[in-house]
């Protein structure tokens, strides 16, 4: 796997390929990042950040909520989708339209038009908080791409190949960073590293990332 740089057609957004299917967009959620920090406020008021446990038993490290007709749920039966906050016992919180045009249009810049996401999972990570390498499998429609938006401290994002142990990239990613990546990329393991304790002048002591699928 290569790293290749290079600009949109207007120079103004960075981009770097992780593969045919795959590229960070730098900066491109910056114009937008106070909105949709305050979105996430908003969003959190109604359902709660939570660590999730693992089919397995363990707590994960982040935190989650989510918002959109579909929400990512781990627990004890393992992963799945539901309509229903299991904390809450009410539907998961309506996707704000800024997240649904952002996801759209960073979707259709990376190569993937018609991007409707029904699903937008939201993970606060502390300093000390990761993600192990997985492949997203629990959706339906593997066609539609991942959108992932980050917020707040840095972070580095791992990118591999279809199997767990192919070597994989680092990826710094910053404040207002997208990474979008699908076709024969889009079942590629993926993971972050723990996050360093570097406060961000907005969010402080924490990283949001939201993720965007096509889940139903």
């Amino acid at each position: 796997m290569t790293l290749d740089l290079f600009s949109d057609p207007d120079g103004c957004v960075e981009r770097l390929s992780l593969g045919p299917g795959a590229s960070v967009l730098r900066g491109r959620a910056l114009p937008h990042a106070d909105a949709l920090f305050a979105e996430v406020c908003a969003l959190e008021r109604h359902s709660p950040f939570r660590r999730m446990t693992t089919a397995g038993g363990h707590t994960m490290s982040m935190a989650s909520t989510n918002c959109g007709s579909l929400g990512w749920i781990s627990d004890r039966n393992g992963y799945h989708y539901g309509a229903i906050d299991p904390e809450t016992r009410a539907p998961w919180p309506p996707m704000p339209a800024l997240f649904a045009h952002l996801a759209r249009d960073t979707a259709l810049e990376a190569g993937f038009p018609e991007f409707e996401p029904d699903a937008c999972l939201i993970n606060r990570y502390l300093p000390g908080a990761k993600l192990s390498l997985h492949q997203d499998r629990d959706e339906r429609d593997f066609g539609a791409p991942i959108v992932t938006v980050s917020l707040g401290m840095d972070a580095v994002f791992l990118f591999g190949g279809h199997v767990r142990a192919d070597k994989t990239v680092r990826v710094p990613l910053r404040h207002g960073d997208v990474v979008v990546w699908g076709g024969e990329d889009r079942l590629r393991y993926h993971g972050v590293m723990a996050v360093p304790d570097h406060p961000h002048p907005l969010l402080g002591r924490q990283r949001i990332s939201l993720t965007f699928r096509k889940a139903g």
